[in-house]
């Protein structure tokens, strides 16, 4: 049975990448994955505001001691070995530790900032870069147009500076995803990663704060991914990576019949370890064995959009389709 896939121009053994986490930052958990037959990782995002955050506290700690003895100050970390470097030099020993695609992830706040730490980024040795072009916005006068303008542009300018493939990882919140991905395509993007899991304050009511909760992924959520996969396959030139909800083996089938070239995995690494990578692995033999698929490649894309004879597959007209037939729904999904 043949599980190996193309993706980022990388020959990966399998489609199942363990996507950028804590969780794949510990060298001791990466190395599990490895052993239990994951394909790639996604080291964890290096973020920007992170970084800032990081120096200033820093820098507070270093100045709160300039009146005393100049040998006390040595104790703590100069801000040179502090933030950017360090991330760089953990993200050089992790891939030194590895056998299988490292990949890095950035995530940066400022136009000027993406170049800078993308070249940072390629220097560790890294087989690929994946940008994490997640906007947060809070200010009514940014139009989208010029959020877009300004992504695509970090874009041309990192692809100039280094010569591994970059990837580039979008929230589903763009005003037409598709155009943005054409725009990013034409450019020159590698591949795209569809789509981020959100994090989202909640208000707790007793406290009357501000919360973040670390909310995993839940059965479903893959859905809104799958879509984009099935309505880009055969229409960008770029690799297609599902990303969010894709928990079970089944979800990785899914995304592969839509047209994704491989998967990034997290919520099944947090809750079940290094062991669910072999289950999805043999599970997915035994559907491709069932079928009489003998590569992944057999069966990729079998029902994008490009493949389907229905051209309404994935489009509006199957809602109203659903709506016209709730009641067989209801009777064939009856609710306890």
């Amino acid at each position: 049975m043949d599980l190996s896939i193309n993706y980022l121009g990388l020959k990966l053994k399998n489609p199942l990448i363990a996507g950028a986490s804590a969780y794949t930052a510990d060298i001791k958990k990466a190395l599990e994955l490895q052993e239990a037959g994951v394909a790639a990782i996604v080291y964890k995002s290096l973020f920007e505001e992170q970084l800032n955050l990081e120096a200033a506290e820093l820098e507070d700690d270093l100045h709160e001691y300039d009146d005393r003895n100049a040998e006390m100050i040595n104790l703590f970390p100069s801000i040179e070995h502090s933030g950017p470097k360090a991330h760089l030099m953990a993200l050089k020993e992790f891939k030194e530790a590895l056998s299988i695609p490292v990949i890095a992830s950035l995530n940066c706040i400022y136009k000027e900032s993406w170049e800078e730490y993308a070249v940072h980024l390629a220097s560790t040795g890294v087989d690929a870069l994946e940008l994490n072009f997640y906007s947060s916005i809070s200010e009514a006068d940014i139009s989208a147009e010029s959020i877009e303008s300004e992504q695509v542009e970090a874009l041309k300018r990192i692809l100039k500076k280094i010569k591994i493939p970059v990837a580039v990882k979008l929230s589903p919140y763009y005003t037409n995803p598709l155009a943005f991905i054409k725009k990013l395509d034409a450019v020159g993007a590698s591949g795209f990663v569809l789509f981020n899991r959100l994090f989202q304050p909640d208000i707790n009511i007793q406290s009357e704060k501000l919360e973040m909760p670390y909310n995993l992924s839940k059965d479903g959520d893959s859905r809104f991914s799958l879509r984009y996969m099935g309505l880009l396959e055969g229409k960008v030139k770029a690799f297609l990576c599902a990303n969010t909800g894709i928990i079970e083996a089944n979800d990785v089938i899914a995304a592969l019949l839509a047209g994704a070239d491989a998967v990034q995995m997290v919520t099944s690494l947090y809750k079940k370890g290094a062991k669910c990578i072999p289950e999805i692995l043999n599970e997915l033999s035994a559907w491709m064995e069932k079928k009489g698929y003998s590569s992944v490649a057999a069966f990729k894309g079998k029902l994008s959009k490009r493949n389907l004879k229905d051209p309404y597959a994935y489009k509006r007209a199957q809602y109203v389709d659903f709506l016209m037939k709730s009641k067989d729904y209801a009777d064939k999904y009856p609710v306890n």
